[in-house]
């Protein structure tokens, strides 16, 4: 990865933070995106630290196209800057995305599905489509989405959010039959039970539900997931990772985890 630009959408905390450092340790130069700047400028300083030859940051709310739109505007003038050929995006990671609130259908709240929808599913569309322009065809670049095994599997309460992760898994699938033949990787790495901000965005805020969910076992890091990331946007070009499921050893299914005692 060393000089290749990398995109990270979500970059200010949890599997995009992390990503942006693994990234960065391995050379590459990053464009960073994120709705909290303030959270964002931390992790680009970080990635410089960890070893990144560059790293421009930018607002970025994936649930609306102008901001899409403005973002991507701003990315190819960074890989304009500083020569007179455009530099290639090497590799988009759509991470942007969340769950909110555990709800039934019954109870549901159209705010929460919304917003669901506008950034699992909506926010990858309009990002790749955005994008797409600035990755070159025939150079083993890679588009990653971050979906979810809830994108597999359903549970009660997470109609809308499952709904979203099959949602980016199937837009996936199309944009691999879609991009065939132009060398553009497509992939999704879904994880499972990961100790991230998710679980506090989804129960908005209250800290102690959202740590309940991890209680009693060893659940995925973020950096397990970069770890991922950086494995599958570095295979040769030839190869495609299509899709990756990665679970902790306590989660032998979405509804199946095995908690510690005491």
């Amino acid at each position: 990865m060393k000089d290749k630009w990398v995109l990270i959408t979500g970059a200010s905390s949890g599997f995009g933070a992390a990503t942006a450092l693994a990234f960065g340790a391995a050379g590459a130069k990053l464009l960073l995106g994120a709705r909290r700047v303030d959270r964002l400028k931390k992790v680009a300083a970080e990635a410089r630290k960890a070893g990144a030859a560059r790293v421009e940051v930018h607002a970025l709310d994936v649930s609306t196209t102008p901001s899409v739109n403005a973002f991507a505007d701003w990315a190819r003038r960074q890989l304009e800057s500083k020569n007179s050929k455009p530099d290639p995006l090497h590799v988009l990671i759509n991470n942007a995305g969340g769950a909110h609130g555990l709800d039934t259908v019954a109870e549901g709240k159209d705010a929460d599905w919304e917003e669901m929808m506008q950034s699992n599913v909506l926010g990858v569309l309009r990002m790749t489509r955005a994008v797409l322009p600035l990755i070159p065809h025939n150079a083993g670049a890679s588009i990653i989405n971050i979906g979810s095994l809830a994108g597999h599997t359903a549970y009660e309460g997470g109609a809308a959010y499952c709904a979203a992760k099959a949602g980016e898994l199937q837009i996936t699938r199309s944009l691999r039959l879609e991009l065939n033949g132009t060398g553009i990787r497509v992939s999704s790495v879904d994880p499972g039970l990961a100790e991230t901000e998710f679980s506090l965005v989804r129960f908005k805020g209250d800290a102690a539900r959202a740590k309940k969910v991890y209680e009693g076992t060893h659940p995925l890091k973020p950096e397990d997931v970069a770890e991922v990331l950086l494995f599958v946007a570095s295979r040769p070009p030839h190869v495609n990772i299509d899709e990756l499921l990665v679970k902790p050893v306590d989660q032998a299914a979405i509804y199946k985890v095995y908690r510690r005692k005491g």
